[in-house]
């Protein structure tokens, strides 16, 4: 069912956001769906809902800017005057406070950053940005996305998805990060890049230990270890920075006892 909002105000158009979050978050209550993946199922698909006019208007009101592995994209308490769309590369959204990390999802291409700022309530970023590699980043006026949000209804359903798809990514990480043991947590992680990031069994990983400790809650030392033990039991390869998931059946069974 498509939203007539045509002629409401922004505040008015948000307000639907609850209605559709009570149904996806009924997903939670299937143990399946619950992991402590760092990267959302859904995918943007927001601008294939614009006509050319549409288009244009955001061509215009947009820069690309570029940024090297490492690089902070924001940081939080940072002035949110603009949308963030993940052209090209891979980064993590994050909260930290000087001596710990939480890594709250990775982002792959094609998807948006700081869609919080549209709120008049939100002025700065709740949380950092950094790219995983080289990443490409579209930075979007505020104004002129608030402005497609009022005049177009499809737009607008397809930003509230993503909305809703985000948060019940966060809870259900957030749930298995509490709950699951070590073991579940990291091949969690190891499946969600498979499946979510690089979408085959086999891929180079560009992330250190450190980085896949963050991502699973767990210290460096346990991950170093832990991926050893998945090595000896024939559950993963690992030859440099090349990954490769050779047991699915019992990587799922892991992740799903935790």
């Amino acid at each position: 069912m498509i939203l007539d909002i045509e002629g409401t105000d922004l505040d008015h158009i948000l307000s639907c956001f609850f209605i559709t979050f009570v149904v996806s978050v009924s997903y939670m209550n299937s143990k399946d769906n619950l992991t402590s993946c760092s990267v959302g199922v859904y995918q943007c698909k927001c601008f294939d809902t614009l006509d050319d006019k549409e288009r244009q208007l955001i061509d215009e009101n947009s820069v690309i800017v570029r940024y090297k592995k490492g690089e902070v994209i924001c940081k939080r308490g940072g002035f949110a005057s603009h949308i963030m769309f993940l052209e090209k590369g891979l980064a993590k959204v994050y909260i930290e406070d000087g001596g710990n990390t939480l890594v709250l999802k990775i982002l792959p291409e094609k998807n948006l950053l700081g869609l919080a700022s549209v709120s008049d309530d939100l002025k700065t970023f709740e949380y950092s940005v950094m790219a995983y590699i080289d990443s490409e980043i579209r930075q979007i006026s505020t104004e002129v996305f608030k402005k497609l949000l009022s005049s177009n209804p499809v737009f607008s359903k397809e930003v509230i998805d993503i909305q809703n798809s985000n948060s019940v990514q966060i809870y259900g990480r957030f749930f298995c990060l509490t709950h699951k043991q070590s073991y579940g947590r990291l091949a969690d992680i190891l499946l969600c890049l498979s499946e979510r990031v690089f979408k085959t069994d086999e891929f180079d990983l560009p992330l250190s230990r450190k980085d896949l400790a963050e991502l699973s809650g767990l210290s460096s030392e346990t991950v170093i270890r832990m991926l050893r033990i998945f090595r000896q039991e024939k559950l993963i390869s690992i030859d440099g920075k090349r990954f490769r998931l050779l047991d699915l059946d019992r990587m799922k069974h892991i992740s799903e006892t935790g």
